[in-house]
């Protein structure tokens, strides 16, 4: 199963202290929105998401459809996909998508340990159009 780019996405308290803690170990801002209160940050192949007041808890991201170096593939494995795989081998799934559907979609789940897991994929299913 390939579940694209991995990030982790950090539920932080104060946005501008944890964007200059990352930047001081040689992270740099490649994209979010300050204003918005999300950044996303990179350190060679290490991806760093940090969200103000969006989520509760750390997420574990894999985005299906991108590489690490965020090159978008014409070929990839659906999150509909990995959402039937992930349920075929008895996984529960907090959140999942209509199966039916071409469009982004995401789904989530939680490990054993409850750390919750984001798969989001931010492009159509590859030959849909």
């Amino acid at each position: 199963m390939d579940l694209g780019a991995f990030s982790i996405s950090l539920a932080v308290k104060d946005l501008a202290a944890s964007r200059t803690f990352y930047e001081s170990l040689g992270f740099e801002v490649t994209g979010g929105d300050a204003a918005e209160n999300w950044l996303i940050l990179k350190n060679g192949e290490s991806i760093i998401g940090l969200f103000h007041g969006m989520f509760e808890k750390n997420i574990l991201t894999f985005n299906p459809g991108l590489t690490i170096r965020m090159e978008v593939l014409s070929e990839f494995q659906d999150v509909r996909d990995i959402q039937a795989a992930l349920k075929q081998a008895g996984l529960a799934l907090g959140e999942e998508t209509d199966p039916a559907a071409d469009g982004p979609a995401h789904i989530t789940l939680t490990d054993p340990d409850g750390n919750p897991i984001l798969i989001d994929q931010f492009y159509p299913r590859p030959g849909s159009g």
